[in-house]
């Protein structure tokens, strides 16, 4: 079976991850943890962390998806190449790209969301000063989903987690995710 793979960046976000995480688990979907480099990752609540291999190393045919959790300050990350790319290589792959909060600029600016439907976690302001959103697909849903494209709200998280667990057709209990 196919890895889900999941970035991981400095003041990445814990929580967005874990609803998603846990539907994952539920369904036996492997999982592989990516980093920018061989260093030590702090999110954004302190939670350090070590990814399983990075950008360079990891074997594009051997996942089949890809989460990115928000970020405190997705500005860090905007002009990491290596980042960019790696999102349109996967994205050239066919695979799921899952993108959650501030971090679906990083798939505007990889070339992702061109005539897709989305949804961010920023302000217009803020997609105003990055400069490559195309508003015109701007959705306010919480999650939007369209073709092998996942973006969503902070604040969508359980949403977000539910809806790559059924864009990779797991079995698992939604019910758990529910108040």
């Amino acid at each position: 079976m196919k890895k889900t793979a999941v970035l991981l960046y400095p003041q990445f976000s814990e929580y967005e991850l874990s609803v998603a995480l846990s539907i994952l688990m539920q369904g036996n979907k492997p999982v592989i943890t990516v980093g920018l480099n061989s260093e030590k990752i702090k999110g954004e609540s302190g939670l350090s962390c070590m990814a399983d291999t990075q950008i360079s190393d990891i074997n594009l045919d051997e996942i089949d998806s890809l989460i990115l959790p928000g970020c405190m300050d997705v500005a860090l990350l905007i002009h990491e190449q290596k980042l960019i790319d790696f999102i349109s290589h996967v994205n050239a792959k066919g695979a799921i790209i899952a993108s959650i909060s501030s971090t679906p600029s990083l798939l505007a600016k990889a070339g992702v969301l061109k005539n897709k439907k989305y949804t961010v976690g920023l302000s217009l302001e803020g997609m105003d000063k990055l400069g490559f959103f195309d508003l015109s697909h701007l959705s306010e849903d919480l999650v939007v989903q369209d073709g092998n494209i996942i973006t969503a709200r902070g604040k969508g998280f359980i949403q977000f987690g539910i809806t790559v667990g059924k864009a990779l057709q797991l079995s698992f209990d939604e019910n758990w995710y529910r108040a």
